[in-house]
């Protein structure tokens, strides 16, 4: 008789969903992105029961036609997402202050307990053009620490939120060496870390042991695969990110790198719970194509035990 395949781990400290930026939706009105109502209908179809605000305006704003929206479709919301500049020092706090406090008011209104903070690009997403140098000084880092410890303590004092910072590809937080040097300066009571296992692929990081080393500092997740093959080329022509996704450098899983299994268990080994949100950058992208691959990713994850 065959012997029967062993279920895996339950990875049941593991809250598994998705986002917008896995339908193409980088901004909050384009063209080229799906309507918001497709979106919430297909990610909720998909399987999925956890959401993120994507960028504010994409979703509806008004808590009681969001709360409505989604309440009708069986879907919550896991966290909102900001974009800071604060390398740049007390200058820019007022306003990123007022951004801030617009995405967290909805976000605290949905139920959520985090904001996903993104650093800025220092060159363009479009252009290739350098608008900062890819290195911060001293005095920037100090700016960059404190101001995100600030961040973090404001944001929990006035709405009860966790802020999580989110390493991504052209900013100033990527690299395993950066990623290290920010959780060295920064108060783990008040910052923690988005690991976004695609980003951090792509950016020479370890997903497996930044978690095993850094665990306490892990706060949330983003599930994201790249494809090895698209971004050694990515890496020798020095393409930045935009035009990157652009070229299928983020693929769906498990085609790609990380794996995922070992990424979810040593997440799991954590005993806390996390969130798990799948995100795949596909902007721009066909409108169909983001449907079937959710289902896809959602079925794989659960073969995994997510």
């Amino acid at each position: 008789m065959p012997v029967p395949h062993a279920a895996p781990p339950a990875l049941d400290r593991l809250r598994v969903g998705s986002a917008p930026d896995s339908w193409g939706v980088w901004f909050p009105d384009d063209d080229q992105q799906v309507p918001w109502q497709r979106f919430l209908d297909e990610v909720a179809e998909a399987g999925y029961e956890w959401i993120e605000l994507g960028p504010y305006g994409y979703l509806p704003t008004d808590p009681a036609v969001l709360r409505d929206e989604i309440t009708r479709r069986s879907l919550q919301v896991s966290a909102g997402t900001i974009f800071t500049s604060l390398h740049h020092g007390p200058s820019v706090w007022d306003k990123t202050w007022a951004h801030v406090s617009e995405v967290a008011t909805l976000t605290q209104a949905m139920g959520a307990g985090h904001l996903v903070v993104i650093p800025s690009f220092w060159r363009d997403d479009k252009t290739a053009e350098e608008i900062e140098p890819r290195e911060l000084t001293v005095e920037q880092w100090k700016h960059l620490t404190t101001g995100m410890e600030r961040l973090g303590k404001r944001v929990r004092d006035e709405f009860g939120l966790d802020i999580v910072v989110h390493p991504h590809a052209d900013t100033h937080i990527d690299t395993e060496e950066h990623v290290e040097r920010f959780l060295h300066a920064t108060d783990s009571g008040l910052v923690n870390l988005c690991l976004d296992t695609g980003h951090y692929a792509y950016c020479g990081g370890d997903s497996v042991k930044l978690i095993r080393t850094y665990g306490e500092r892990i706060g949330y997740l983003h599930l994201k695969q790249v494809d090895p093959d698209i971004l050694g080329e990515v890496v020798a022509n020095g393409t930045p990110f935009g035009p990157a996704v652009k070229q299928g450098v983020m693929c769906e899983p498990p085609l790609g790198v990380p794996a995922l299994p070992p990424v979810l268990q040593a997440a799991q080994e954590l005993d806390v719970d996390l969130f798990a949100i799948v995100e795949q950058d596909m902007y721009p992208c066909p409108p169909d194509q983001p449907f079937p691959i959710a289902e896809r990713t959602r079925r794989f994850l659960h073969s995994c035990g997510a």
